[in-house]
Formats: C-alpha cells, structure tokens, sequence
C-alpha cells in the first residue's frame, strides 16, 4: 500500500465508527506555548482534552504533520525522522479502552493484514507515589485479543528500561510492564515533572517485530519492546488521558476520561510492508534523486552512504515542510533548525560527491508525494525551491571560509569549546564536522562537553522567542495582549489596502508590550505607505467599531473573503472575528460590510474605540519578499 492508501483506509476506519475527520493542524503550534512546532497529533487538542466541547463532537480523527526537533540527531538509523504523520484518533469524554484498544487491533491486523504474532505491546506499571494504579484493565483486554487468534499473551513485571536490558523477555511473553518513563504520557513527561493543570495518563504501546534485525548488545545485554536496537519498532500508543495535576502535586482525574492515540504513519506503513527501513518506503522518490545526484546506490554496503541518504532525504523533507508553513532559514527561534536540517545535508552530501547547488531539485519530488494530502506544497514549490538554493548558495561559501578559518588552528594540541562555538555559529558548522575536519588538520582533542554547554545554552535562547508565543501567536490573554491582538487585524487590513490585496500574513507574535507581523512584500514601505497604514489603523480605532464573533460553514466564510492561513485546512464549521459596521450585534453581525473579517479563535476587545493610539515602531525585511512590523498601543 502507498502512504496515501494507508492513511485513507485509518482515516475511513474511523469515520465509520463514529468519528468526524479534522485537518492536520499547521507545523507552527497556534496554541502550544511549550513547544516551537507541532510534534504530536494531541497538541492542538489540549484545550478539548481538559474539557472545552469540541465543535465537531467528541470522536475524532485525523493524519497530522509532525516535526520533532529533537530527533535530528536521531537520523540516520531504520526508523529516526524529523517529519512524520501522526495517526490520531480522539474520544472526549465517549468511549474508553474496552473501545480504543479492540479497534486499533482490527485496524492492523485485519484492516492492515498484519500478523497479529509479529505485535507485541507495553502497559503502565503505576505509580504508588502518586496513587496511580498499575493498568490491569488493559493488560486483560489485550489478552482477549491475542487468544482470538490463539496467541498466548504472557503478562511480564520489566519496570525501567534498563531492566529490561537486564532481564530479556520469556517464551510466551507479549504484554509488559513499563514505568512512568516508558508507559506515561503527557507533554511534561513522567508525573513528576508535571506542571500543576497540565493533562496525562498511561498509555498502551504496540510494538511490530522484524526478526531480521538482531539484537545489537552495545544496548544492553537482552533485547526487550522498547530496545533501541530496531528490532522491535513502535508503530502506535493509545493514551487512556484521564488524570490532571493538581496545585498540591497530588492526581485527581479530568472531567472526562479521554482517549489520545497516535501512531506514525509511516512507521505502521513499515509494518504493512514488512520493512525495517523506514526510508526505503516512505522516502523512495527522494532516494532515487540523489542516487541520480551521487551516482551511489542506497542499498550499498557502505553504512556511512546509506546513513547520509537517510540523513538527506529525511531533512530535506523536513525543511520542505517547514518552508511551506513559513519558516525561513535563520539563526534564531524556528529559523535556525530550517538552516541547520539544510547545512546538515549538504555537510552528507559532500560524503556522497554532490558538491554543486543540487537540494532545489528535491522539493518537486517531495511535493509531488503530498499533493493529494498536502496541495499547498506543491502549490509553494517553486518559491520552496528558490529559498533552499539561496541557503545552499550561502552555506557552501560560508563552509569554504569556515574551513579556512579551521586551518588557524592547524597543528595545536587542543580547540577550545569557544572556538569550537564560533565555527558553528559563524560558519555553521555542525560538531561532526567540526570533529572530522580538526582530525584531518592534527588537532588532537576538542573541549566538546564545553561545546555542548554553549550550544545548550545557544538553543535555549532559539527557544525563548516562543515561549511567549500562544494561541494565534499571543503570549496570553491578557487585556493588553488582546488589546493588540484586535490592532492586528486592523494592521493586516490596512496594509492590504495601502500596498494592494495580495499581502498575506506570514506569522505573528503579540505580547502585552507590542504586536509583531510578518508579510509577504517585496520592497521596502516609503514613509508615506507607514503613515497611511498608521492613519487608516487610527481611523478604525475613533469611529468605535464593533468587533464581533461568529461561527459559520468554512465554504460561506471563503466565499465572504475571509482571510486565513494560505494552505492551512479548516473545519466545515469555523469561528470568525468581524470589525464593523457600526450597528453590528452578533445577532445581526452584517459581515459583509465588515471592515475586516478573519478565521480566528480570539480573543478580541469588543470594541475598537478601546484600543488607544496605534503606532507603527519598526518596519524591515526577515527574508526574501517577508516584511516585519513591530507595533505598540500608547
């Protein structure tokens, strides 16, 4: 099966059980303060998991992109990647285990026709600090499962990970025991280091097997489901989130007991395949251009090749996606792991002979994989392209003075950890580079813990930019974040109206002290373009307006002329926020003589006239053809 047919079988599976459809959520977090990107299917469904109601009910499905920054350094194994779809399907409040697990089993092993012998799953072994029992109910139905088809499904005690290095796994053992750090689920990770209000729970894990991968001991000494050897891999985790933190550090259980699958796509694409390459399937068109690219084969013996293909193909894809959400190459906040997927690849690609401006080729072959799920993509491709060559452009001129800037320390005994930084932050220099090129040049040892603490300490303030970020880029919702948060859509307007209809949004960050808009034009504002923009801003905000919520069908809001998210995909049903007329109630909103009309969640002041005075601080470039503003309200 291809991953299009994998993913409309799960999404029909579902549907036909009750569930309504939601799109994928955009790869930039709207409503995830603790995260730059969105990393798992339940992000964008917190509000609902902590007991908001959910327009579209309380079953849902969907296929959501994923992008994990911190498995970067994960890829170059069987099953590591950076971008993914997550398979996720939700029950708020309805059904529970005696449903989720039964389903997810008749979707692999019938729906699927996967062998039901080659599945192996984990449960949660409680947590009596917290009085949080051991998940026996669970264990019990999987048992149900497996003896329908004559397995035997031993129940084994593993506890930590390391145990079960330790203890290996015996005949007829097939359900496991796993503690919190394994069997637990929430965005914080073990209860432990739970915030108070933040949702978890346990969950259950099912493994795949591939008996052609044998156990590699430099993990431990027994293989067991969660061993990092790649004998067993993880296709999917079905999160019972039934509990929430409370202020005295104590679990008390959520309003309702929600069920949070997710599993990869492709990943489970592996086990329908019955491939232990998660690359060989799910990245094959990629693969074949760099063979084209290297004239090297990626099924050669040579383990360094095979792992530069998998490092390409899987950042190259990554970057692809992160580009068509609009995140530009930088040296900061999101920016900076766009320009660090692409220095990456082309430090492998040199490994491999490419050694000219060749990664703008991949994104027509990437996009053409996604045009049925993801059109916007395809519809970027040309722009994606453009904007990789560029940062190839200058990566592969700043490497040529970066390895020239290296040859200074020819010969020393040792390069220091601040040495070391400066080659990465000015050159771009990724550590394995670093490492490789000093050993060619006699440096015999590198301060790397130094280096290491640096870099942590440079990725931490990459993340500060976000940690203020919230729901629709706000920091939070308090009267001066919304105060700015209604000049925002009076500004998009304005600008639309001053430099001509064609201006979109690309990104926003509000705070209580100023707003923040990205947008899409090619040149510089003359003063005169400010001044309007500022003028017709402050004219909005006198006259008084009404700014009004509305929820309507997405089809009638498109056609109203609504501004949103370009590419992002919506719900039949989705909220609107108006600005005028003057009369407008939200029992007659007349939005169609609206001022400014915007697919947004909130929230907004209630009339204009409360803004105060708008005033224009900043304007400049952040790329090629994006502006920024920065404004305040005095």
């Amino acid at each position: 099966m291809t991953l299009n047919e994998i993913r409309s079988r799960y999404l029909a599976f579902f549907e036909a059980r009750g569930h309504v459809v939601i799109p994928s959520s955009p790869l930039v977090p709207q409503n995830d303060p603790t995260t730059l990107f969105t990393g798992s299917g339940m992000q964008p469904l917190v509000p609902y998991l902590l007991g908001k109601n959910h327009p579209e009910g309380t079953r849902l499905v969907d296929s959501q992109k994923c992008f994990r920054s911190g498995d970067i350094e994960e890829v170059g194994d069987n099953r590591h990647t950076t971008f993914f779809e997550m398979f996720g399907n939700w029950s708020l409040g309805d059904y529970f285990k005696q449903e989720q697990l039964p389903w997810f089993f008749e979707f692999l092993t019938e729906e699927l026709e996967i062998d039901p012998k080659r599945l192996y799953v984990t449960v949660f072994a409680g947590e009596p600090k917290y009085d949080i029992p051991k998940d026996d109910e669970s264990v019990a139905i999987w048992q149900t499962l497996f003896s329908k088809h004559d397995i035997e499904a031993v129940a084994a005690e593993i506890g930590s990970e390391a145990n079960g290095y330790q203890r290996g796994m015996k005949p007829g053992e097939r359900i496991f025991y796993y503690d919190a750090k394994k069997n637990w689920w929430s965005r914080s990770g073990t209860p432990e280091h739970m915030p108070a209000g933040e949702p978890g729970g346990p969950d259950s894990e099912v493994f795949f097997e591939f008996p052609e991968i044998k156990h590699d001991p430099r993990w431990g000494e027994h293989c067991h489901p969660n061993c990092d050897c790649g004998h067993f891999v993880e296709i999917g985790n079905s999160v019972f989130m039934q509990y929430l933190k409370k202020e005295d550090g104590t679990f008390g259980l959520l309003p309702k007991q929600n069920v949070d699958f997710g599993g990869s796509l492709e990943r489970i694409n592996m086990a329908v395949s019955d491939s232990s390459d998660v690359f060989t399937i799910n990245h094959e068109p990629i693969l074949q251009l760099i063979e084209q690219l290297s004239h090297k084969t990626y099924t050669s013996n040579n383990s360094a090749e095979t792992r530069a293909f998998r490092i390409i193909a899987d950042h190259m894809k990554g970057a692809t996606f992160l580009i068509a959400s609009g995140v530009m190459p930088s040296n900061s906040d999101r920016g900076y792991f766009v320009r660090r997927l692409i220095r990456r690849s082309i430090m492998q690609a040199d490994k491999l002979g490419i050694s000219e401006n060749s990664f703008s080729k991949v994104v027509e072959p990437i996009a053409k994989m996604y045009a049925e799920q993801y059109p916007d993509v395809l519809a970027q491709a040309d722009s994606i392209a453009q904007t990789i060559e560029q940062e190839e452009t200058r990566f592969r001129q700043t490497l040529s003075r970066g390895i020239k800037e290296l040859a200074r320390f020819a010969g020393q005994d040792k390069l220091s950890a601040q040495d070391a930084f400066q080659l990465f932050t000015t050159y771009g220099f990724p550590l394995e580079l670093i490492i490789e090129e000093a050993g060619e040049k006699g440096i015999k040892q590198i301060d790397i813990e130094g280096f290491k603490e640096l870099l942590k300490g440079h990725q931490e303030l990459s993340r500060a930019g976000s940690e203020q970020k919230f729901k629709g880029g706000l920091a939070d919702a308090s009267q001066e974040t919304t105060r700015l948060h209604t000049a925002h859509h009076l500004l998009l307007k304005a600008l639309q109206m001053v430099l001509g209809p064609s201006v979109k949004q690309r990104g926003s960050n509000i705070t209580g002290e100023r707003l923040r808009i990205d947008f899409s034009f090619g040149q510089k504002m003359t003063p005169e373009q400010l001044a309007e923009v500022e003028r017709i801003v402050n004219e909005i905000i006198e006259e008084d307006l009404p700014v009004i919520h509305s929820e309507m069908d997405k089809e009638e809001a498109e056609k109203l002329g609504a501004e949103h998210e370009f590419g992002a995909k919506y719900p039949e049903r989705v909220s609107i926020y108006s600005v005028g007329p003057k009369g407008a109630t939200p029992e007659n909103p007349q939005i169609e003589k609206a001022f400014s009309l915007e697919f947004c969640g909130g929230p907004h002041v209630e009339h204009t006239g409360e803004l105060g005075h708008f005033k224009i601080a900043k304007e400049e470039a952040t790329s090629a053809g994006i502006r920024r503003i920065r404004a305040v309200l005095e």
